[in-house]
């Protein structure tokens, strides 16, 4: 909710980057996923195999570190349908030096159904020698993932082996098993992953945008809820962000303290004082103007419009003020497969205005209740707002004071 009071800015930020990447950058991704060709088609399929392969390994690792081999098998078996087949492909991938002998408790512990005598044991384990199976066929016919049998293996021979190490042995591994997605008959498939990679790039370029306009978090959730502008943002960041704009696009560096002065009227007086930070343009002109202009228009016409009648200064003239209203009912809803609402309980409530006063002062007024106890409340971002005018006759000697020049000392060039 908080998020929506800037998306005039992010979300044209957004369409400005997915529209270069896609189409603009010198990669020309467009045209890799028109042409079935391209040998750039192959770079980001590997780059695909290795970002999903390595998810995969992390969660193995976690699952099979520390464990005997029986303690593994026993953790691999009992999370699959088992059938004779997939039984003696998943064991013997793992358990290369396995006998005839040491697969008959295992039928019976896992396939009870299946009746095997001696002869037939033997038949099935020749049958399914792993030499015949690569690594990707192993783990089809064992129904797991094939990554899953390399790591068992692995550890057991390297059973001190950190994550990195697993990692940068697992190399060859993670192309191995995508393989079949290398084929030109699997194009839809490609275009799928390829757009996956797109849709997580872009959003990197996105977030590494939105640092430059005071987006606080180190990370960015690729999800339609983010392009729309609802990512959680925090009211400082917020107001840091309405900064800029008030500045014509140039981002300052926040500070609290403006000066320290010490002992004063004696001999050991001392001032300290800040000296002007260097600003950074992170937004063109023209579109902070544009924007301004936007968030001026909330103000006048649109849902701050009750602001208007606490503007006018003693000298008649009224103060211009902007800003952008976000109302969020946070819930947590369960749906069934025919879209039928099962349940709904009710998270949180949040209204928020980020504000800007005239071409000197901003910030962002927030009312928010936690908890279930926010279904008792039905307050919208008109809230804030109405609270920001009720401020403004407390805070018109501040608002109406002329801006104090810094200190010869400090004012710089």
């Amino acid at each position: 909710a908080m998020q929506r009071s800037v998306n005039l800015v992010f979300i044209r930020m957004m369409r400005e980057v997915t529209d270069h990447y896609m189409y603009r950058a010198p990669s020309g991704t467009a045209r890799v996923l028109e042409n079935a060709a391209d040998p750039a088609r192959g770079e980001y399929l590997r780059r695909f195999a290795d970002r999903e392969g390595t998810i995969f390994l992390r969660r193995f690792y976690e699952k099979y570190r520390g464990k005997t081999r029986d303690e593994s098998l026993t953790a691999l078996l009992d999370g699959v349908r088992v059938s004779p087949r997939a039984l003696v492909i998943a064991v013997r991938s793992v358990w290369p030096d396995m006998q005839t002998d040491d697969l008959a408790p295992l039928i019976e512990r896992h396939v009870p159904d299946e009746n095997y005598d001696t002869q037939a044991l033997e038949e099935v384990f020749e049958r399914y020698s792993p030499e015949k199976f690569n690594l990707n066929d192993r783990g089809y016919l064992a129904r797991v993932h094939p990554l899953e049998l390399w790591l068992i293996e692995y550890l057991l021979q390297h059973p001190d082996a950190s994550i990195d190490e697993v990692l940068s042995a697992s190399a060859d591994a993670r192309q191995e098993v995508y393989q079949w997605l290398m084929k030109t008959s699997r194009k839809h498939a490609q275009d799928k992953r390829i757009l996956d990679l797109l849709e997580i790039e872009a959003f990197q370029q996105l977030h590494q945008q939105w640092r430059r306009l005071g987006y606080p978090f180190a990370s960015l959730t690729p999800s339609l809820a983010t392009a729309i502008g609802s990512s959680g943002d925090r009211p400082a960041a917020l107001a840091e962000l309405m900064g800029v704009i008030v500045n014509g696009g140039i981002r300052y560096p926040a500070y609290l303290i403006e000066g320290l002065h010490f002992a004063s009227a004696t001999p050991y007086e001392t001032q300290f004082g800040v000296l002007p930070p260097a600003g950074q343009q992170v937004i063109d002109p023209a579109i902070a103007t544009v924007v301004r202009s936007a968030l001026i228009d909330v103000a006048e016409n649109g849902t701050a419009r009750a602001l208007q009648g606490y503007l006018q200064r003693p000298d008649g003239s009224r103060h211009t003020v902007g800003g952008k209203t976000g109302t969020g009912d946070h819930r947590f809803e369960v749906y069934s497969s025919p879209g039928k609402l099962l349940s709904s309980r009710v998270v949180n409530r949040v209204a928020t205005f980020v504000f800007m006063i005239d071409n000197r002062f901003y910030g962002t007024i927030t009312a928010f209740v936690p908890g279930a106890q926010a279904a008792q409340y039905e307050f919208t971002s008109g809230l804030p707002v109405r609270l920001l005018g009720a401020l403004i006759p407390t805070l018109a000697p501040l608002l109406d004071s002329d801006p104090s020049p810094l200190p010869e000392a400090l004012a710089g060039p």
